[in-house]
């Protein structure tokens, strides 16, 4: 049986502190750094669920705030300030599992924030990245401006993305993939959208989907530990 999520508290600088919550089942070997989407929290059911699910499969999770969503705001910080923490919450990742393997990345907006901090520079101990929904361009909008920065990545890196995902055509998003060559892998989500939901009429549930990304986040993690 795996413990419950444990409040931590992460100081990004001399004057940011955000909250935190760490889920560490006793086996696990492997945390991710798991950083939210731009418009709900590290507490939102999708992070919830995934970071349980994890848990049942022997991987902690980190989950964290960035500072914008930390006091109450709705607009998103500077791209600096969320690389800036980013790189605390891996450093404290480390510092409660020092001898785990890191995975980091995150949900949609919170993925993209940790693939620029660690083309800026490699995030400390990080072994790979995945990514539940990278917003490759705005919605409806394709464009791959967004993923440019992913070249500059040099560790393994998981996309998992679904098929109706207005944030990523799927063409484009096979294109970047492409381009980055051994580094990257594509789970695609049949039905899904951007937020990992079915239609009724798919014949498919929410819970097949989250099942799937389990599985493909659970072997993925595997390969690059």
């Amino acid at each position: 049986m795996s413990s419950g999520p444990e409040p931590v508290s992460i100081q990004v600088n001399a004057t940011i502190r955000v909250s935190a919550l760490m889920q560490q089942p006793p086996t696990a070997r492997v945390c991710l750094v798991l950083a939210h989407g731009a418009g709900a929290g590290m507490t939102h059911p999708f992070m919830a669920q995934i970071a349980q699910d994890l848990a049942t499969g022997g991987v902690a999770t980190l989950r964290y705030q960035f500072p914008y969503m930390e006091r109450g705001g709705k607009r998103p910080d500077a791209a600096a300030l969320c690389h800036a923490t980013v790189r605390a919450a891996v450093l404290k990742a480390r510092e409660l599992m020092p001898a785990a393997a890191l995975i980091a990345g995150g949900k949609s907006f919170g993925g993209r924030m940790t693939s620029q901090a660690q083309a800026a520079s490699p995030l400390t101990g990080v072994r790979g990245l995945a990514f539940l929904g990278f917003p490759l361009h705005a919605a409806n909008r394709p464009s791959p401006e967004r993923g440019e920065h992913l070249l500059q990545v040099r560790i393994p890196m998981l996309f998992l993305q679904g098929t109706r995902d207005a944030l990523a055509d799927l063409t484009m998003m096979r294109r970047v993939v492409k381009r980055l060559g051994r580094l990257a892998t594509l789970k695609v989500l049949s039905g899904a959208d951007h937020s990992f939901h079915v239609l009724r009429r798919s014949g498919r549930s929410d819970a097949q989907v989250r099942a799937e990304i389990l599985d493909s986040l659970i072997d993925w993690i595997a390969s690059v530990k």
